[in-house]
């Protein structure tokens, strides 16, 4: 027997080394194998769109013309009404300008009847030279009293164009000379009004997701100066064209404030986020998508069955937020295998 053993030790010892190669094969396998326990769960795809408080009321007014501002009527953070009346300019000059050119309309006036009553008859019973000579100096003499008529309307509008009316009622956010009697020009002198009663959540959306949302669709707000605060809202407007200026391809979404939202002390520019639900299912059974291969007869996912791996065909659905819902051909505690990334 010892000599038996003696001449066999080594083919003892090459089966333990097959063995053992397979069991360490074996343990790698496993290790390369991922493995999930099948359970009914709740999907939902959300797209979060951040942005700001914009306004669909603001403008910003300054004079036409340069001159001595004479009156500021309102300050920073003033509200006003529609129409109103904000600044003026020293209308002194600009009335003398428009009295002179009164003056040369009426002196135009009566030049233009004098040479009318001096060329009417040459223009209607001559012919030939003298006929269009008469024809070209009555011509003139209308050009020169439409051009002086064209001079008292201009200085005219300019005197209407020293006072600065806000064509929106709302809070005044920037008065850049506050003071009377300074010389401004129209570069200078800037006045903005923001309507409050207009605000809405502006965001930019990229191309690949303005896709995904309409008009009317209805989200979750939550801003980020209020942060026990959320609201339901909806978007009012997607652009047709994209954002000038933006890095890539962006559409502007604007979304509207319901009333609950408009009682917050809200300011221009606050910013936040609105959360939109794309896609829901709820108590359904779903997998990443690398657990579910493909082949001629479909989709197929790989079980696992006490010791054995089981190849199954299953039925797909849509996906959401990353995994793929199956409709039919696995349950609750099924093990499923994908070889791991």
């Amino acid at each position: 027997m010892k000599n038996f053993l003696k001449k066999t030790w080594y083919i003892f010892l090459i089966i333990f080394l097959i063995v053992l190669f397979f069991i360490q094969q074996r343990v790698k396998d496993n290790e390369k194998q991922e493995v999930i326990v099948l359970k009914k769960q709740n999907l939902k795809e959300i797209l979060t769109l951040s942005g700001n408080i914009d306004a669909e009321e603001k403008v910003n007014l300054r004079f036409q013309a340069s001159g001595r501002l004479a009156w500021v009527g309102v300050k920073e953070g003033d509200y006003v009404k529609k129409y109103q009346a904000i600044a003026s300019l020293d209308k002194r000059d600009l009335k003398n300008r428009l009295d002179k050119y009164l003056n040369n309309y009426l002196k135009q006036r009566n030049n233009f009847e004098q040479t009318k009553d001096d060329y009417q008859e040459m223009y209607e019973f001559s012919t030939g030279d003298i006929h269009e000579k008469a024809k070209r100096i009555l011509e003139n003499n209308q050009y020169d009293l439409n051009n002086a008529v064209l001079d008292v309307e201009y200085q005219n509008l300019l005197l209407e164009y020293a006072d600065i009316f806000t064509p929106i009622e709302g809070i005044v956010t920037k008065v850049e000379v506050p003071r009377a009697g300074v010389n401004i020009t129209p570069a200078n002198a800037n006045f903005e009004i923001v309507n409050p009663k207009t605000f809405y959540f502006s965001a930019n959306v990229e191309q690949a997701d303005v896709v995904k949302i309409k008009e009317g669709m209805k989200g979750r707000l939550l801003f980020d100066a209020f942060s026990d605060f959320e609201d339901e809202v909806k978007i009012s407007y997607i652009s047709f064209v994209p954002q000038s200026g933006e890095v890539g391809t962006v559409y502007k979404v604007k979304i509207s404030f319901s009333e609950k939202t408009r009682q917050l002390p809200l300011r221009l520019g606050m910013t936040g986020d609105v959360e939109f639900v794309l896609k829901e299912r709820n108590a359904v059974i779903a997998l990443p998508s690398r657990f579910i291969k493909n082949d001629a007869k479909g989709s197929y996912v790989i079980i696992k069955e006490g010791n054995k791996n089981i190849k199954k065909y299953i039925k797909t659905g849509e996906e959401i937020d990353g995994k793929i819902v199956i409709e039919s051909g696995l349950k609750e505690g099924d093990k499923v295998l994908a070889d791991k990334n």
